[in-house]
């Protein structure tokens, strides 16, 4: 007999479990809505491109790569100037390598040991096969290095008069000297200003002990020094006086007793509600940074012009007219700061500017520079421009002085 012809059998349709259909029910449905979310950003970027109505995303921050710049370019001549230091305070004017870790640190001493290398027309070294290797000044940095004595003495009354003005800008014209110290370098203090300059000045400064803790304190309130460096500055160039309907500032700045000056980052475009704000704000008066803040009322918006103008003038009271974020917060209480004083100095970047440079994040003064470079210099950053011009790296508005030592 034949096999059974199965051709033409219908074969068993597969059983579909009800698990599978909703399995793929569920791909089909994320598909969907995944499909949909794309075409949806595709249109509204198509019509953020096409159209001006479009609202792209706020930039929170404006970067100013010059004052960013700043912080790179003092590396290396902190590092000399550090070295230059060490080597000083030696008693035979050198400092063995060995000894380099004790001073800086293991991570920093192969740093200095790059910047000796580099720099033979600053360091010279000595020693070597059985004798101890040390590193001194050249007898060129010697002559330059004489000359910083000199710049301590120029310094000394600029040191004395910022002091005094720091003094008046507190609550109690006092302040903590463990919080001295933390900014000394920024005001320009010498290393042993405890010992050489505050008791010339029986007159002015005395230090007494509070609850376990020694303060700096202010003798005597100088009326002729509670002027800011702001004022300072509108009396040289001069408000002009128009009644007339003043024309909106494009970059912000206002010719007024009340206004500062604006320097808005190169990406900034205000639009004309804010700039309109803007000179609402810098007409509105305020008291002065050098009377007493409990007087004020946190919330009243001429207290709060006025803390703009306590850190303006705090900040011009430094060498550098900048200081870390950290050094500005350790005088919260005796300034009376705002709670959110990040956000103050954020609000107001057309007058401060916040880097993140460096080991901690940094605050300019800005209208202080142009470009990276500082507009006006005390006497000992001029001599340490001319110390470090011995590398080779010279400031473009640093004149040429070393060649008359020559």
């Amino acid at each position: 007999p034949q096999p059974p012809d199965f051709r033409h059998r219908r074969r068993p349709k597969p059983k579909i479990r009800s698990k599978q259909i909703s399995n793929f029910l569920l791909h089909m449905l994320m598909n969907v809505r995944r499909w949909t979310s794309l075409t949806r950003m595709s249109r509204s970027a198509t019509v953020r491109h096409k159209t001006s109505g479009g609202r792209k995303p706020k930039k929170v921050y404006y970067r100013v790569h010059d004052l960013d710049k700043v912080m790179d370019l003092k590396k290396k001549p902190a590092l000399i100037l550090q070295l230059k230091d060490i080597i000083q305070s030696q008693k035979n004017q050198s400092v063995l390598i060995r000894d380099l870790e004790k001073e800086v640190g293991f991570v920093q001493k192969w740093n200095c040991m790059a910047v000796i290398e580099k720099y033979p027309s600053i360091f010279h070294v000595t020693g070597g096969n059985r004798t101890p290797i040390a590193v001194g000044l050249t007898e060129k940095a010697q002559r330059i290095a004489a000359e910083e004595e000199e710049a301590r003495t120029l310094m000394e009354p600029i040191v004395v008069k910022n002091l005094k003005k720091l003094l008046m800008l507190t609550v109690d014209c006092q302040v903590p000297l463990e919080k001295l110290e933390f900014i000394g370098v920024e005001l320009g203090l010498p290393g042993d200003y405890m010992k050489a300059l505050i008791p010339k000045y029986p007159e002015f400064f005395s230090v007494k002990d509070i609850n376990g803790k020694a303060y700096l304190y202010l003798e005597n309130w100088d009326s002729s020094l509670a002027i800011t460096a702001r004022e300072e500055r509108i009396a040289q160039e001069g408000v002009i006086k128009d009644r007339r309907k003043v024309k909106i500032s494009k970059d912000g700045n206002y010719s007024g007793p009340h206004a500062f000056r604006i320097c808005y980052a190169a990406g900034f475009r205000p639009n004309m509600g804010y700039l309109e704000e803007l000179q609402r704000w810098q007409r509105m008066e305020f008291p002065s940074p050098y009377l007493n803040a409990r007087r004020f009322d946190p919330a009243d918006p001429k207290a709060r012009k006025r803390v703009v103008a306590v850190l303006h003038e705090l900040l011009s009271l430094t060498i550098e007219k900048k200081m870390t974020s950290v050094q500005i917060e350790a005088f919260h209480s005796e300034l009376h700061l705002p709670t959110r004083l990040l956000l103050c100095l954020i609000k107001h970047h057309g007058i401060f500017y916040i880097t993140n440079k460096g080991v901690r994040s940094t605050v300019f003064l800005k209208e202080a520079y142009d470009g990276s470079n500082l507009i006006e210099k005390c006497p000992i950053l001029r001599f340490n421009d001319k110390f470090v011009a011995l590398s080779g790296r010279r400031d473009p508005n640093f004149s040429d002085e070393i060649s008359q030592n020559n």
